[in-house]
Formats: C-alpha cells, structure tokens, sequence
C-alpha cells in the first residue's frame, strides 16, 4: 500500500467510526466493513440503502447493518447454506450408492442360498460324495463371507454418517438462529424483532415510535378446516400483503405461529392505527388459493393492536409489547377484525 493510499484509508476510518459511534453500531469486522465503504462511497447503490435507512428511521440498528452487509457485500449465509446442502446431498447419495449395493449382494445371496439348497438336497437324493459335499459348503461360506463384509462396510458408513449428520445439525442450528428471516413467510424472525426493538428502546433518535401487533383470526379453525397446505399459504400471503406496506422505514416480522408484529418508526399512535386500519381492510379483501387441491378461502381476516412507545417513562421493549398485546386481546374479545385502541 502506498503512502497515499494508507492516507486515504485512515481519513475514510476516521469518517466511519464516529458515524459508527453516533449510530450505535457494534464495532464488528463486517460493520467496519459497511461503513468504511459507505464513506468511501466506492458503491453507490450501498450508499444510498444507507442513506435511505438513516432517513426513515433516524438511525442504522445493529439489526439494520447486518441486512445492509448481506444485502451488499457479502453472501457468506447462503454460502454457507450452499455448502451444507451439498453436504447432506453428497452424503445420501454416497449411501444410497452403498445401500443399493448391500441390496443387489443380498439378493445375489439368495439366489447362492437357493441354489446351495438345491445342491445340498442332491446329497440324500443322489448320493454326492464327501468332497462334492464339502466343496458345495465351501462356496456357501466364500459367498456369505462377501456379504458379510459388504453388509460390515455399509454398517460402517452408518456411523460415519451418523457422526457428519450430527455435525451437519448442528451447524444447522447454529446458522438458523443466526438468521434474521423467517423460513416460511420471508420476514424478519423473532430474534430480529427483539434485537431491533432493543435498539428502537435504546436510541432517542429512532423516537417516537409505534408496535402493531397483528394475529390471523381463527387460524386454528382454518387449519383443522382446510388443512395445514392452506394455512401455511394463508401465511405468506399475509406476509406478503404486510411486506407491501413496508414503506418510510416500516418493519414487518414474523412473531411467532400467526402472530406477525410491525415496527413503524417515526410514528404517533394515531398515524399508527390509521396504517393498521388500512392493512387490516387490505387483508379483509385477500382471496386465497390452493391450486393444486382446488380450495379456495375468500375471506381471512386479523386483529391488531396497537401502542406507542412511552418516551417519557422510557419503557422497556417488554412493556411496549405488553401493552400492544393488551390491544390485540381487546380487539380479539370485540370480536376481531378490528384494530385496537379505537380512540
């Protein structure tokens, strides 16, 4: 690196850490990545999802990083799924290869059995001599002796595949619960949830702010009716019509079976209900299809609650939810397919 580069490199690191400081940015090899070329401005299309995102929300989370990151840097997650993926295809390919193999020996064997039979039963019919005898039993052991160690050696890959399966596992389970988006309907998961609401609770830049918990009414009904094929299109169909209205920094994920929450920064409690109020009626009008099974569900409604964070009494993320909670049960006992508070 030359004098005039180094330079360089240290006037972008002195922009990018004040910006992480000020933004509360945990000072992670990726994030230092992130914003180092974000003040380069070496990416254009990076520095404008930064920018967009510190204009909607007043600030770039933790959570809001680390998506930025993957978005326009670096694909290592799906990599990582990539490489697991081959992994497990590998692996059962390799031992369906060794099953089919252990079969077609077994079958050979039956056919040896059958005939060792065959010739065994001419001792007492038609006399065979000691050596015939002996010689027929010989090609009986030399034959189960070949099975035996192929049956041994697909035995021994069982285990060693027990092993990488448990090793495959849990990587697998470390690299779910470190994703931030839900398998089924693509939003942000729960852990998403919690860390952004954290951030939202600890940054007075991000204030005021509103939490609209959403939940499909009478989903169990729906899925006991119309079978569980439905009910998960039932849900990301809803996620798909929350994901819609994910605009001027609005967060939709997935809370936890068909319960979804938003977070809408920037935002009283009365503009809050009114975005509620119009998704609900957008969801209200949903037809969903089954194409496969020819069933249809035209009419899917949920209930919502809804609460601004107190930023005076500098509630905690768990109070907020205990109070949007609060809501959703009122509009649930009102009724449902409503949106609460109504005043």
């Amino acid at each position: 690196m030359s004098d005039g580069q180094f330079q360089q490199s240290t006037v972008f690191l002195k922009k990018a850490v004040p910006l992480m400081m000020k933004y509360k940015v945990p000072t992670t090899p990726t994030n230092y990545a992130l914003w180092y070329t974000y003040v380069a401005n070496t990416d254009p299309k990076l520095t404008a999802d930064v920018d967009t995102t510190v204009h909607e929300h007043g600030t770039c989370s933790p959570l809001q990083s680390d998506i930025l990151y993957q978005k326009n840097m670096a694909d290592k997650h799906s990599q990582n799924i990539g490489s697991l993926k081959q992994s497990l295809e590998s692996m059962m390919t390799e031992l369906s290869h060794s099953m089919s193999d252990t079969l077609q020996d077994t079958d050979a064997f039956h056919s040896v059995l059958d005939k060792t039979f065959e010739q065994l039963s001419r001792v007492e019919n038609e006399g065979l001599s000691i050596d015939e005898t002996i010689a027929v039993v010989r090609n009986l052991v030399k034959d189960s002796q070949a099975l035996t160690q192929s049956t041994r050696y697909f035995k021994h890959q069982l285990s060693d595949a027990q092993q990488e399966i448990a090793q495959l596992k849990q990587n697998l389970a470390e690299m779910t619960e470190q994703a931030t988006h839900d398998g089924l309907t693509g939003l942000l998961n729960r852990a998403a949830f919690e860390r952004e609401l954290n951030a939202y609770t600890e940054n007075a830049q991000t204030w005021p702010f509103a939490l609209v918990l959403v939940d499909l009414d009478h989903f169990k009904q729906l899925n006991d009716t119309y079978g569980h094929v439905l009910g998960d299109i039932a849900l990301k169909q809803v996620a798909k019509r929350l994901l819609d209205y994910c605009r001027e920094g609005v967060q939709a994920f997935r809370y936890g079976g068909e319960e979804f929450a938003l977070l809408l920064p920037k935002r009283r409690l009365n503009s809050a209900k009114r975005t509620a109020e119009t998704l609900r009626a957008a969801i209200d009008r949903m037809v969903i299809k089954d194409r496969r099974r020819g069933q249809t569900l035209d009419h899917i409604t949920v209930s919502m609650g809804v609460a601004e964070y107190d930023e005076h009494a500098r509630e905690s993320g768990a109070d907020l939810i205990y109070r949007a909670d609060q809501q959703l049960y009122n509009a649930k006992n009102l009724g449902r397919n409503r949106v609460m508070p109504i005043n």
